[in-house]
């Protein structure tokens, strides 16, 4: 079948649900209109959704770690400790890295090693093996609204079963979580997939239950313009309203330019809106979030808090609904529960004392999200072109001819020609276009940025900078300089 954003037809739908509920044993436990009811018992304020609106619009940035760990009990535990000690607002669930490939069989085997050992054989939690009942159990223990957070390019069976299992947000999409997280992936099947699972959320809709969407905001997290994320999430977002998602967050994650990344924040919101309202998805809520700095963190814990803490303040000046909290152990691995609470309660504190502030109407900010929606716009105006009013194909075509291109992604769907680096500022510009196909301005403002930062540093603009600006800040600073 043709790939086209419209709404899958009730008959293909069940057709391919009767395929991937028999895909593994837990798929059997799902009954959707048992689910309808379960879910229609999950009150307001443990409604991801409504929480996270509601503070949206009375400017609060909310607070949500990143967890999960192989055994039920012990992932409970780890949520609810996240929840009183580190003051978490709204909470996730990480799935495994054998779920998110479909492995459920090695999944199985670290659910019994974890056992045997007494500690996590897996790096989140497997949702499939579980099922149902013990994803209820987890949501039903905590307090807050609970998310289910991934990396799937097939997360058909996932959705089913993390929806009925009362989870109230998911995260993901058919892009966001392809082409930075897989190689042999095609777009057209992972669109596809996520179409499934978007149609599925449109029926929940449908009968009264709002479930949160979340396209992956960050990509590969290493010196992402805004401009290339942007793009990603607004055709995430149309491609999931089309299937008739009603509640979408669209995130970005930390380039560490403040002005930037206020700047970032408001253009993703406004954007959103335009392009949602323009396909006249205009009943579609849109939340923000912003994920703290996912590249290359200092060891040293201290100045870890300090990064942490510089990812919170722009998150409130920018007024996101919500804020992805990192853990100072990011260097080391695996948190302790104790260092992911600390990370949170670092965070609330910076919330809490900006709260009242914002930067979204400073000069320096509007000039730079005037700059953020031009190239955004040039890329969408562009996939819109190539797919005939259609964002689907128009999304596959835009990534064979580079007109979308993701720095540093694995995937063989993605051209990997721009090329990323901080101007003298710290602001993420670009080294090399590659073939966006942006204004003759917009090319001409990225190389004056960069002319300007070789000049200033006394070495010619190349790849040497890209890889300085990389470690820079595990190194205590935003622009790498060259030693001195």
């Amino acid at each position: 079948m043709e790939l086209k954003n419209q709404k899958l037809s009730n008959d293909a739908f069940f057709k391919e649900r009767k395929e991937i509920l028999n895909h593994w044993p837990t798929g059997k436990g799902v009954d959707f209109d048992e689910a309808v009811k379960y879910q229609q018992n999950i009150t307001g304020d443990k409604r991801f959704g409504e929480k996270l609106s509601k503070a949206d619009k009375t400017g609060i940035t909310l607070i949500q770690p990143r967890a999960g760990v192989a055994l039920a009990d012990e992932h409970i535990k780890l949520l609810q400790y996240l929840e009183t000690e580190g003051e978490a607002d709204l909470l996730p669930t990480t799935i495994d890295s054998y779920t998110r490939l479909n492995r459920y069989k090695e999944a199985e085997v670290g659910i019994e090693k974890s056992k045997e050992t007494g500690r996590s054989m897996l790096n989140g939690f497997p949702a499939v093996n579980y099922g149902v009942d013990i994803c209820r159990q987890v949501t039903s223990s905590l307090k807050s609204p609970v998310q289910v957070r991934h990396g799937t390019p097939d997360a058909r069976l996932l959705t089913e079963i993390a929806v009925a299992g009362g989870f109230t947000s998911y995260e993901g999409g058919g892009i966001s979580y392809n082409i930075p997280y897989s190689k042999n992936h095609s777009l057209e099947s992972t669109i596809s997939h996520w179409q499934y699972a978007d149609r599925l959320i449109g029926f929940y809709e449908e009968a009264g239950i709002s479930i949160n969407r979340e396209p992956y905001g960050p990509l590969t997290g290493t010196l992402v313009p805004p401009c290339i994320s942007h793009a990603v999430a607004i055709l995430e977002a149309l491609l999931a309203a089309a299937q008739g998602v009603k509640d979408i967050t669209v995130g970005y994650g930390q380039c560490g330019n403040l002005i930037q990344d206020v700047a970032a924040i408001a253009a993703l919101r406004e954007l959103t809106r335009k392009y949602l309202d323009k396909y006249d998805f205009k009943d579609v809520r849109v939340t923000t979030v912003f994920h703290q700095w996912m590249g290359g963190f200092p060891q040293d814990e201290a100045k870890a808090f300090g990064v942490i803490s510089w990812g919170a303040a722009a998150a409130t000046l920018a007024k996101a609904s919500k804020v992805i909290v990192k853990t100072p152990h990011e260097a080391m691995g695996v948190p302790t529960k104790e260092a992911n609470a600390a990370g949170l309660k670092a965070t609330k504190q910076v919330v809490s004392m900006l709260r009242d502030q914002s930067m979204l109407n400073l000069p320096s900010v509007l000039a730079e999200k005037a700059i953020i929606t031009q190239e955004v716009e040039c890329i969408i105006n562009k996939v819109e072109e190539l797919g005939k009013g259609d964002v689907a194909q128009g999304a596959v075509a835009a990534f064979a001819a580079g007109v979308l291109d993701v720095p540093f992604a694995p995937s063989k769907y993605n051209a990997g020609k721009i090329m990323p680096a901080r101007d003298n500022d710290g602001a993420i510009r670009l080294l090399d276009t590659g073939n966006l196909p942006f204004l003759p301005s917009l090319l001409e403002f990225h190389k004056n940025k960069m002319e300007e930062r070789g000049k200033y540093e006394n070495r010619p603009v190349n790849f040497q900078m890209v890889i300085d600006d990389v470690y820079a800040i595990g190194k205590g600073f935003l622009v790498g300089r060259p030693a001195k």
